[in-house]
């Protein structure tokens, strides 16, 4: 069941604007664009940031835009806000008005609402700017697999745009409309990926005492991965390893030289991530072995676990309370075993990534899901959220 939360707890500017913002999100929604191709999206957006009067910078990480608000009150502290840009390899089956005009991509993870709300934010901060400090409004290409918070920070963000903290937000389908939740320390697990090259030798499938059968291996590979979290990792610790992808031999009758296994591996603690990539080549290897095989091991960190830190999370809970209240704040979330490359930015500066109701997921509505549609109910909510916590962390 939808709650309800008084229209006062929202910033007025938000509720006026509402169908504006609405446009601009069914805008961005109609034309989504992948990782570091968010050409028309970047220009979009920078567009409408121009339009407010804000100091902009494009081109940062390839598509990425920041723009810059000065608070009337003078020098201050410096804090950014983010929102990713990037949409999905997948395609809609929403049959809305709006949905994706361009075949096989589609804003499945909800980037075009959060776009929108940042750059509402931004509209509305820029008529009364009344507050000490500096904002940074981060527009970030390529959260999706291909870590587009890594090369902005690596490109110099926080040299050009020196942040004291910075803050991030993603809508959370099956948390109600008018909802939040965060915490202090982890909200979402790291991002690891590998591939096992099992290499044996190839033979006729009649005759398989002559070859060396890299399947039987693969086969055994893939259950001895699973004992890593369930006999290595702490049981109040949390690993998860998924095989995804396994590939070997062209036809029926032929045993292949060669059988691979790629998949992810997703840990909240540091220690956790060692030890599992630790393990994962050490079973590939003597698994392989045990069966007359060879393994090659590739194994590549993608993204860090996204932490929270402490201060400001407590400032985020506040700014938060101020728009929803805090009995509608889950303040102990379960941490998501899914990634965010927000974490590059959290890992650079101390900040908070919260998650914002997104309502039911009716109708197939979970991210990632060809269904999938952001919440314009949600709209007034965030960007309240956002000018809140300008305001809580550069009051006057």
């Amino acid at each position: 069941m939808q709650m309800t939360v008084s229209a006062s707890s929202l910033h007025p500017r938000a509720t006026q604007l509402v169908d504006e913002f609405t446009a601009w999100r069914h805008h961005l929604h109609a034309h989504p664009e992948t990782a570091f191709e968010e050409k028309l999206t970047s220009a979009f957006v920078a567009e409408k940031l121009q339009s407010f009067g804000l100091e902009v910078k494009t081109g940062i990480a390839r598509t990425g835009v920041v723009a810059t608000l000065q608070g009337k009150g003078g020098p201050g502290k410096r804090i950014g806000l983010r929102a990713d840009m990037d949409a999905l390899d997948i395609h809609e089956t929403t049959n809305l008005p709006y949905a994706s005009k361009h075949p096989g991509k589609m804003h499945a993870c909800g980037h075009d609402g959060h776009m929108t709300m940042l750059l509402g934010a931004a509209k509305i901060l820029a008529e009364n700017p009344d507050f000490t400090g500096t904002v940074d409004f981060i527009f970030q290409p390529a959260e999706e697999n291909e870590g587009g918070g890594r090369e902005m920070v690596e490109e110099g963000l926080f040299d050009s745009h020196p942040a004291d903290a910075v803050y991030g937000m993603h809508n959370w389908p099956g948390r109600d409309v008018g909802t939040m939740a965060m915490k202090p320390g982890p909200m979402m697990a790291s991002y690891d990926i590998f591939e096992i090259a099992i290499e044996g030798r190839g033979c006729h499938a009649a005759m398989p005492h002559l070859g060396r059968d890299p399947i039987t291996a693969a086969g055994q590979v893939l259950l001895a991965l699973q004992t890593i979290p369930a006999r290595n990792v702490n049981p109040l610790q949390s690993a998860v390893i998924s095989p995804t992808q396994i590939f070997a031999g062209d036809t029926w009758n032929v045993i292949p030289d060669t059988a691979t296994i790629r998949g992810t591996v997703r840990t909240f603690a540091p220690d956790i991530q060692d030890l599992v990539e630790d393990r994962l080549k050490t079973v590939a290897d003597a698994t392989a072995r045990a069966f007359d095989c060879t393994a090659r091991v590739m194994y590549q960190r993608r993204y860090p676990a996204t932490i929270n830190s402490e201060a400001e999370t407590a400032i985020a809970f506040a700014a938060a309370s101020r728009v929803v209240g805090a009995d509608q704040i889950d303040q102990n979330p379960e941490p998501s075993m899914a990634s965010e490359d927000f974490a590059f930015m959290l890992n650079a500066k101390p900040g908070s990534y919260v998650w914002l109701g997104n309502g039911p997921t009716d109708g197939n509505c979970l991210l990632h899901n060809a269904a999938y549609d952001f919440n314009d109910d949600a709209i007034p909510y965030g960007v309240s959220y956002w000018i809140s916590l300008v305001e809580e962390c550069l009051s006057v």
